[in-house]
């Protein structure tokens, strides 16, 4: 007999507990196929009891879901009233002062480019400081000959991608004649000169490999980058000293936290687009080899100009291309084609044709143009004095933008008299912005250095010259450059006419700086 008046302990909870569970695992078992979920959760609970403990946690709300009662609205007028209150977002934000002055001050070309181009606005034609067709190749007529006749016997574009009956031979000639002017194994075209860069690094480059960036590339490298998710080391704009030092912080990080080894790459631009300064290649070549990296260089700006055959860095500092592990560049500013290219071994290649977003998904080049850049290039290579014309006419640039009147107003970035680039950036000069600042300012804003820029862009527009600031996706760069005002040389403009269009520029420099903030 049980006695009532015995008070209730701990033991009899446990009890009562055990008996209970063992009547519910009883009834569970009674269930055709209870077992197998049983022995699924013990197992499941040994390996990962997270995963049990969130699976459950979704069944039970699963289940609460369904068993929940249903909102449904009495009548017609509420939802009538949430409509009328809502409001929908613009697709697209307001236009500031600063985009409608940009979106005005955009020149129109009529007709044709050209070194003499008709805009829109004037009534003579401009000489033209504003285009990357640095050796005039756009207006000759043996590729324009040749672009109608493929156009008459291709049709306009490919209608498919690369892999899919989007390759036609003049796009494998074109791969060719690139990879055999490069003096690589091999070479891969893309439609798009922006995504080729950005689509490559992240081909190669994965979530947890290693990526050592020059923090002056262009804003597609810099896309690139982030797309590929690998860990980003960056070094100051071309300080190979400072290269070197991250490239032994790492190596030093990785013996004394013995990390796992991962993909390593360098990335830098051969002629850089934002600072018109060349990349040591030479000594880059010696560090990658050194600390075991792989090099990916950007000739975008420099493939058909620099060295003496107009073959890019590799040309310029004698490096055997072979050690350049992926030379990128864009067809569009010297080849007067469009798309871009990745030339090296036969593996990079090859593992491009299945792991290059860009090359996949995006249909190719139409074939005229392809066949244009092959017709550059054979051009570039029978006629390399063009190439020294080109260094002529930016001498003369940069002699007369160097003049003694214009170092209180301007930096010209990069200021070498022998340097091969074929153009630079002209900038405020800090001290000129801050001889200049209004009331409390502690600097001038970027918005009026750039309108000041503009001014000196549409006097020399005024007087017979197209020259351009150049242009940054500011909330996205990572380290956005200065205003500048960009000034290209070409050999389709004389010896004299190149001196004239420089006097022109070096003239409304002085008149504007003159006139800024004179009020």
């Amino acid at each position: 007999m049980v006695n009532s008046d015995r008070p209730y302990t701990v033991d009899d909870n446990v009890r009562f507990i055990n008996s209970t569970v063992n009547s519910v695992y009883e009834l569970v078992a009674l269930i055709p196929g209870s077992d197998i979920i049983m022995n699924y959760l013990k197992e499941s609970y040994q390996h990962d009891p997270f995963r049990v403990v969130l699976e459950l946690f979704l069944v039970f709300f699963a289940i609460k879901y369904m068993l929940a009662k249903r909102y449904k609205p009495n009548d017609n007028s509420e939802i009538n009233e949430l409509v009328e209150e809502w409001h929908p977002e613009p697709l697209v934000p307001a236009l500031s002062s600063f985009d409608r002055m940009n979106l005005e001050k955009t020149p129109v070309i009529i007709g044709p480019q050209s070194a003499k181009p008709k805009v829109a606005g004037h009534t003579k034609p401009l000489l033209n400081l504003a285009t990357t067709n640095y050796i005039n190749l756009v207006s000759s007529e043996q590729i324009k000959e040749k672009a109608i006749s493929t156009l008459r016997n291709y049709g306009v574009g490919s209608c498919g991608p690369p892999g899919f009956y989007g390759t036609i031979d003049v796009h494998m000639d074109l791969e060719k004649d690139i990879a055999r002017f490069l003096g690589t194994d091999e070479c891969i075209i893309y439609a798009q000169g922006f995504s080729t860069i950005s689509s490559v690094i992240p081909a190669f480059s994965k979530r947890g490999d290693l990526l050592v960036v020059d923090e002056g590339v262009n804003f597609a490298v810099q896309k690139g980058v982030q797309i590929s998710r690998s860990n980003v080391r960056w070094f100051k704009h071309n300080d190979i000293e400072d290269l070197e030092r991250v490239l032994e912080e790492i190596r030093v990080d990785d013996l004394v936290h013995k990390k796992r080894l991962t993909r390593r790459f360098i990335v830098t631009e051969g002629l850089f687009a934002n600072y018109g300064d060349i990349a040591p290649l030479s000594k880059i070549v010696e560090l990658k080899i050194k600390y075991k990296y792989r090099l990916i260089l950007d000739e975008s700006q420099s493939i058909g100009v620099l060295g003496k055959r107009g073959a890019g860095l590799t040309d310029l500092f004698n490096v055997n291309p072979t050690q350049v592990d992926m030379i990128i560049g864009s067809m569009s500013t010297t080849l007067c084609s469009s798309g871009g290219f990745c030339a090296g071994s036969n593996e990079i290649i090859d593992h491009q044709r299945l792991s290059g977003s860009a090359y996949c998904y995006s249909a190719s080049i139409p074939a005229m143009l392809a066949v244009s850049a092959s017709e550059a290039l054979k051009i570039i290579q029978l006629q390399p004095s063009i190439l020294t014309e080109l260094s002529e006419r930016m001498q003369s640039v940069r002699q007369t933008l160097k003049h003694k009147s214009m170092e209180p107003l301007i930096d010209i970035h990069s200021p070498e008299m022998d340097s091969p680039a074929p153009f630079l950036h002209i900038r405020a000069k800090s001290s000129f912005l801050k001889l200049h600042l209004k009331g409390e300012e502690n600097e001038v804003s970027r918005e009026d250095e750039e309108r000041l820029l503009q001014d000196v862009v549409d006097e020399c527009a005024y007087q017979g010259v197209l020259v351009t600031r150049a242009k940054y996706v500011i909330d996205q760069e990572r380290h956005c450059p200065k205003p500048s005002i960009k000034i290209y040389a070409t050999t389709g403009l004389t010896k004299k006419e190149t001196e004239k269009a420089a006097s022109v520029v070096k003239a409304a420099i002085i008149k504007v700086f003159g006139k800024w903030r004179r009020a």
